[in-house]
């Protein structure tokens, strides 16, 4: 699917020019019975993590259960679909992730335009991927990296969960930037960490939530960090941008619904994440599995999300990543 700015853009007025669907009486009451956050992503990963404190979260707040649905494949297709073609009452919702934003581009032919079919509520997460190698490995620092990534061209191999994930594309964009040539090699079946700690790959761009306790106990090397700001769980790790100016490749979450819910769900969802992401509580439970909070409005998150498909969708033209 090709995603031009002018689409991208329509998700900054998206809300505004939802038709209401519902009278207003009924969306007041809402919710009156469980609503469904559905996860692309299979149990015990990063996006699963999330929802399941964003589910526990809003149940505790508004005294209803949000229940978590995976609905795993095709890269959080298959959910995202799901949501799109589910009816538009606010008891169905979706997790939306860095994923969705880059299966915009990814993916040539789709069953739903993200775009058009999901409509931003509120961010709930943000974290950094963190450039690990073994504490073994010749390069102490980035700058020590690229130089010997360029010295070694075609010796330096990256893992990722898979062609398109995060990790994978957080290496493709520092390659573009820092001229060097790594190599990808992606893991559907077993987990890039393993090899890393087994000498079979030089470097994985890792989620902070996979990375975290290695790092601190001393398995891998930190070489940064690559959220544009250092990371309060190992504050003492630079950034990647600190070296390579203008670099940024974090994880996050959020959540959207189907086009056509009534405005004043989507209001009334918004303030319940954000006033949520505001309790000490929610900001500790998220910081102990290395999650930082992304509160929003509804146009706010609509404009992230739209500079997040500007941004991987340029990095997939210019390396010409195929979906597998």
């Amino acid at each position: 699917m090709q995603v031009s700015r002018r689409q991208v853009l329509r998700l900054a007025g998206a809300v505004a020019a939802l038709p209401v669907g519902i009278k207003f009486a009924r969306a007041q009451a809402y919710p009156t019975r469980p609503v469904h956050l559905m996860v692309g992503f299979p149990p015990g990963t990063s996006p699963d993590t999330a929802a399941r404190l964003a589910g526990q979260m809003l149940t505790e707040r508004i005294g209803q259960s949000f229940v978590v649905e995976n609905r795993p494949g095709a890269a959080g297709n298959l959910a995202t679909e799901g949501v799109a073609k589910a009816t538009p009452d606010g008891y169905t919702l979706l997790l939306v992730t860095t994923s969705n934003t880059i299966n915009a581009t990814l993916y040539d032919k789709l069953n739903f335009d993200f775009i058009r079919d999901i409509v931003p509520i509120a961010g709930f997460t943000r974290a950094p991927n963190v450039m690990v190698v073994l504490p073994s490995f010749a390069a102490k620092t980035v700058p020590e990296f690229i130089a010997y990534a360029k010295a070694n061209v075609g010796k330096i191999n990256f893992g990722s969960a898979g062609v398109g994930s995060t990790p994978h594309l957080s290496g493709e964009l520092f390659n573009m930037m820092t001229g060097t040539k790594m190599i990808h090699i992606p893991y559907l079946r077993s987990r890039p960490m393993n090899d890393l700690l087994g000498g079979q790959l030089e470097l994985i761009f890792s989620p902070m939530s996979s990375s975290l306790e290695l790092v601190r106990g001393g398995k891998v090397r930190a070489l940064a960090i690559t959220s544009r700001s250092r990371a309060a769980e190992l504050p003492e790790i630079p950034t990647v941008d600190e070296f390579v100016p203008g670099y940024e490749a974090s994880t996050w979450e959020g959540v959207g619904a189907p086009r056509g819910t009534p405005t004043e769900i989507l209001d009334s969802l918004n303030k319940q994440i954000n006033a949520g992401l505001a309790d000490s509580n929610t900001r500790a439970r998220l910081a102990n599995v290395g999650l930082n909070a992304l509160p929003s409005s509804p146009v706010d998150f609509g404009k992230f999300i739209a500079d997040e498909v500007e941004k991987w969708g340029k990095v997939i033209k210019a390396v010409g990543i195929k979906a597998e």
